[in-house]
């Protein structure tokens, strides 16, 4: 237990160390101030914490790797990959909270919910806050969450995974000998140009869709723009924020019919334009290279040998692959990497475990 105690004190310096990044790094100093004033809370709850279990927090209060991590990427990619992996780490605590309570027939009061809500309270209690503020606020922790790193572990996943399942069939049937490397490669080749074209479907559909949607909302906004401001306004009522200042937040946007259509897309139809402004193409080859990437690890063994070596060096590479995944998951997750990473190869060796067993089964029973 006093490990587990630990980590929970450790989450919450993570997460203090993190908003104080995110602040850093912010041109906004209103929302600036949020991220700044969020880091403190999550300060203040390491050090309840911390004094509830009697821990020490002179030997803790040092962030772990994982955010360190999340800071490297932060600075590489922009921050806003940090602020979606700390909305991703608060919706899982807060539905493990909820879980437990369930389990143990415990009341829950609500103050498991996630941070997001004090994060926007936090910005909506600001003497100056703009709509514009809370518009950016507001698309950012929907649109962000560390997606397109999400994407690629993801992705590489299912190219290990499913690659790793069809060389051990074909491997269980052969013995590791004839036709392994063949059905290696062309399982990557198979597996890579379906995800690129459901990669490039996906996009392309959205984007129709939600260019259609945003059209019909530029039509409304030309027609009506008193019922549109209006419209805006009861949304930032709906958020808590007293009518007066809604109203006002409302019409400052409405003073800029562009930028007008651009919130009223993001709050009404809850639609990024951002996200609109990516390649379908880009897309595809991204998916086509990342699950390459995860394909190409079992086969590489059966480049250089065959038989019952390279069955077992296959294992071993998709072994470390899977566990390299389970980790880099844990940057979204908050779980301990010990157990994402075990789990992972836990899962995939059972998953190639199987295919192999039909696979030897089948070569039995044509062999004779």
């Amino acid at each position: 237990m006093p490990l587990m105690k630990s980590k929970t004190v450790q989450t919450e310096i993570d997460a203090s160390f993190l908003y104080q990044q995110l602040a850093e790094h912010e041109e906004d100093p209103t929302i600036a101030n949020v991220f700044r004033q969020m880091s403190g809370i999550e300060k203040s709850h390491a050090e309840a914490f911390a004094k509830k279990e009697n821990i020490s927090l002179d030997n803790l209060m040092q962030p772990s790797w994982r955010a360190k991590t999340l800071n490297t990427i932060g600075k590489i990619f922009g921050y806003d990959y940090v602020l979606g992996a700390l909305m991703d780490t608060e919706k899982s605590i807060s539905s493990a909270v909820i879980n437990t309570k369930q389990k143990n027939k415990q009341e829950i009061t609500g103050t498991e919910t996630t941070h997001v809500k004090i994060l926007r309270s936090i910005l909506e209690k600001e003497e100056k806050v703009t709509g514009i503020q809370l518009s950016k606020f507001e698309s950012r922790h929907r649109s962000v969450g560390g997606n397109a790193i999400r994407a690629a572990v993801l992705g590489g996943n299912d190219g290990l995974v499913s690659n790793f399942s069809l060389i051990m069939g074909i491997a269980g049937a052969t013995s590791g000998q004839e036709g392994v490397l063949l059905a290696g490669l062309a399982g990557l080749l198979a597996g890579a140009l379906s995800m690129a074209l459901g990669e490039w479907i996906s996009v392309k559909s959205s984007q129709e869709l939600y260019e259609n949607q945003m059209q019909i909302e530029l039509e409304e906004l030309e027609t009506n723009p008193e019922g549109e401001m209006k419209e805006l306004a009861l949304i930032y009522i709906a958020k808590g924020i007293p009518e007066k200042q809604a109203y006002e937040m409302a019409a400052e946007i409405m003073n800029d019919t562009t930028h007008a259509h651009e919130i009223l897309v993001k709050e009404e139809l809850g639609i990024n334009a951002e996200e609109l402004k990516g390649s379908a193409i880009e897309a595809a080859v991204y998916s086509f290279i990342l699950f390459a990437i995860g394909a190409v690890i079992p086969v590489i063994p059966f480049m250089f040998t065959s038989g019952i070596q390279a069955i077992i060096i296959s294992v071993s590479l998709s072994a470390v692959g899977l566990f390299l995944i389970g980790s880099a998951i844990t940057l979204f997750t908050g779980r301990n990497v010990w157990f994402s990473g075990f789990r992972q190869v836990l899962f995939g060796l059972a998953a190639a475990a199987v295919t192999f067993g039909i696979g030897k089964l089948i070569g039995v029973s044509v062999g004779g």
